[in-house]
């Protein structure tokens, strides 16, 4: 019985080497942890860990999507691998998340942006998981990008108004 457990944690994987996997992980969780720190650091519904987490399962379930892809399904007639089918469960996934934060109080609508920072930390995890890093780290500058520095402006602009 142990050595089923151990064999199963063994067996190679057969699309992504272990080694590779955990780096797009690992860069997964840092690239959605700088989005979540500057979400945090405003004190907005979903920070650091949030944002780290849904990038982190964006990135699993294109390496999942990846593994299962190599299993023996029938023929090669019968298999039918669509990522695109992937990308689109993930990605309302993320966005039925991200809805939840958003919400009306006193006549405005609030965490608009943060819904769609956490919508896009689940496309820089889906990134990371197809192997495209220096995508996700683009990715991640311009989203720091709009929603610190633009944001910035943004309030000074309001402050200016009032």
């Amino acid at each position: 019985m142990f050595d089923i457990f151990v064999d199963e944690f063994a067996t190679p994987f057969s699309q992504v080497p272990a080694v590779v996997a955990a780096t797009r992980l690992f860069a997964a969780m840092t690239f959605g942890g700088i989005i979540g720190f500057e979400r945090e650091w405003r004190n907005k519904a979903a920070g650091l860990r949030t944002h780290m987490l849904v990038s982190i399962a964006a990135c699993l379930f294109t390496l999942v999507g990846l593994e299962i892809s190599s299993l023996e399904f029938g023929g090669n007639d019968d298999k039918r691998v669509d990522p695109l089918r992937l990308i689109e469960a993930t990605t309302a996934g993320v966005a039925f998340l991200a809805a939840g934060l958003i919400f009306t109080a006193g006549g405005k609508v609030k965490n608009v942006t943060t819904g769609a920072s956490l919508w896009l930390a689940g496309a820089i995890g889906l990134a990371c998981g197809a192997g495209q890093m220096p995508l996700a780290a683009m990715a991640t500058v311009i989203v720091v990008i709009v929603v610190g520095v633009v944001g910035l402006f943004e309030r000074r602009h309001d402050e200016d108004e009032t």
